[in-house]
């Protein structure tokens, strides 16, 4: 999930969107070894499949804590609250910190900046989690001002803001970015069949037991009783889904929602309730979605094949029709 405009480190996911069907593989091959734990305010699970020493777990999710630490908006003495607390000064951080920062960069103008990292003051005045207040239009206002993501300055590990007022929230790729690293660990550690599954964020790594694809289960939006929309066979890849209906509330009659137009500082509002990408990049398939949601189905159609990486997509519309772009095996 991976969403634009949401603090990195900030809310438990109320219900994940995507679901790893491992079918009979359990008793025709070796029980896998699979730890759940709570990291990024979700509940990230990490199978592996073929290990015998779970060491290979506990190092994987310690890698995560690591990227959690340096990421989050909130924590302070993170690289991204230096950044955001430097007053325009130049900061130095981590590689991969500026390496997501200038991804960031990168998919803004890919998006127009309809994608900006820098809605970090807009983020903040909304609260999906608990308190659910409408800010008002003078404080939106004010902090849309600040969005603006060639306000970023990085050289190599540096990292400057020229607006003094502007901060990042690295709440719509941070999953993703670390789901990436995390499969290039378990790779480098000669792991042959796993699922990184960080809240919604699934990453497959090399292939199932027997041979057949993986099968991911992509829910219904807004169906409260964990009813599918339907199945996604997959090879290695990333799978990511965004929607209107992860994280919501209703006031007045009108439904407030974590996908935050970066014009507005508002909810956005498209054609599209869900979308779901298939790429060979996790941050990227972070992006993707979330870009989808914004800018709604005619011009994603427009935009998605000439993005390297973008294998295919699974949209569903307001009234609940299914687009499919892309290479995508997507059973109903």
């Amino acid at each position: 999930m991976r969403v634009l405009g949401i603090r990195v480190i900030s809310f438990i996911v109320a219900a994940v969107q995507l679901v790893i069907l491992c079918g009979c593989l359990q008793e025709q091959f070796s029980e896998p070894i699979k730890e759940t734990q709570l990291m990024l305010d979700t509940f990230c699970t990490i199978t592996i499949y073929g290990a015998q020493d779970r060491t290979i777990l506990t190092e994987t999710f310690e890698l995560c804590e690591r990227y959690e630490a340096l990421f989050s908006k909130t924590v302070e003495g993170s690289d991204v609250w230096r950044i955001n607390n430097a007053l325009g000064a130049p900061v130095m951080v981590s590689l991969e910190t500026a390496e997501i920062i200038r991804a960031g960069v990168e998919y803004g103008e890919l998006s127009g900046g309809m994608f900006d990292i820098t809605i970090g003051r807009v983020s903040s005045l909304w609260d999906f989690s608990g308190v659910t207040v409408v800010p008002s239009e003078n404080d939106l206002a004010n902090a849309v001002d600040s969005v603006d993501y060639s306000e970023i300055i990085v050289e190599g590990n540096s990292v400057q803001l020229r607006n003094p007022q502007t901060q990042i929230d690295l709440g719509a790729i941070a999953k993703g970015y670390i789901a990436d690293r995390l499969a290039d660990f378990l790779r480098d550690s000669g792991v042959e069949g796993a699922v990184i599954d960080l809240g919604g964020n699934i990453v497959v790594v090399g292939e199932r037991p027997d041979g057949t694809p993986w099968r991911v289960g992509v829910k219904r939006p807004f169906s409260d009783d964990g009813d599918y929309l339907g199945i996604l066979n997959s090879a290695e890849a990333s799978v990511v889904t965004s929607g209107v209906y992860e994280r919501c509330f209703e006031q007045n009659g009108v439904l407030y929602y974590h996908i935050l137009d970066p014009r507005t500082g508002m909810p956005t509002r498209s054609n599209v309730v869900g979308a779901t990408v298939v790429s060979d990049s996790s941050m990227l398939g972070d992006v993707l979605s979330t870009i989808i949601v914004i800018i709604g189905s005619d011009a994603a159609s427009n935009l998605l094949y000439d993005i390297p990486g973008f294998i295919g997509a699974v949209i569903v519309l307001e009234g609940g029709e299914v687009l499919k772009y892309g290479i995508v095996d997507f059973v109903e």
